[in-house]
């Protein structure tokens, strides 16, 4: 990263993932917009984060001047209000790297892939948000209780697919700076395989009564 840190954007930043990115980012030193639909809820989420971080460079806003106040936006909705926030926030992430970590999850039958037509949510991302936007895929595996859980980095490491490899490696960084492991995963097309296994995972979550299954990468890379 730059010396100057990128100012982080995250869209939905409430909801619990939202709110353990927050504050992940945070106390490693970026400055982190919380993004909510009413004003009022994010400035609640900033006071909550705060606490746990405290000195961090933290701000609430709704969710369209939080996008256009950063450098990178994170979408963290439930997938059902996927479609309606990129239309709100369109115009605001045009140059930026937009990170979509939205899972194609359809209740009740969560622990069930359920794709959507073309695959996969972030291509649809990129493809709707058109190519000035870099959209990267990540953190869809990581359990929300696991990024709230100041025991120690979370057991998982992250898979990130995108089209542009500087954009990327941008995300693998700041998923490191959160305290995981990120790999880069290739382009967006292969985004599909990590929204599908986030169902695997809920399934095996409920047979094997684990708290919060997660994945690891074997094998060592070369420098």
């Amino acid at each position: 990263m730059a010396d100057k840190r990128p100012t982080i954007a995250i869209l939905g930043g409430t909801g619990a993932v939202g709110a353990g990115l927050a504050w992940r980012w945070a106390k490693a030193g970026y400055p982190v917009i919380i993004g909510s639909r009413a004003a009022e809820k994010a400035d609640h989420a900033v006071r909550e984060v705060a606490g746990r971080a405290p000195g961090a460079a933290l701000s609430g806003s709704e969710n369209l001047a939080a996008a256009e106040a950063a450098d990178i936006v994170v979408l963290t909705v439930p997938y059902a209000n996927h479609g309606a926030m990129l239309e709100v926030v369109k115009h605001a992430v045009q140059g930026k790297i937009f990170v979509d970590v939205t899972v194609p999850l359809v209740p009740p039958k969560v622990s069930r892939v359920q794709l959507p037509d073309g695959g996969s949510v972030a291509k649809a991302a990129q493809e709707y948000l058109g190519p000035g936007v870099k959209v990267v895929s990540a953190l869809h595996n990581v359990a929300a209780a696991h990024l709230s859980d100041d025991h120690g980095a979370p057991d998982c490491d992250v898979l990130v697919c995108g089209d542009v490899a500087d954009a990327r490696q941008q995300v693998v960084e700041l998923i490191e700076a959160a305290g995981l492991k990120g790999w880069h995963a290739g382009p967006i097309d292969n985004s599909v395989v990590a929204e599908a296994l986030t169902s695997v995972l809920i399934f095996m979550n409920r047979r094997y009564k684990i708290d919060g299954a997660g994945i690891r990468i074997t094998g060592e890379p070369e420098e």
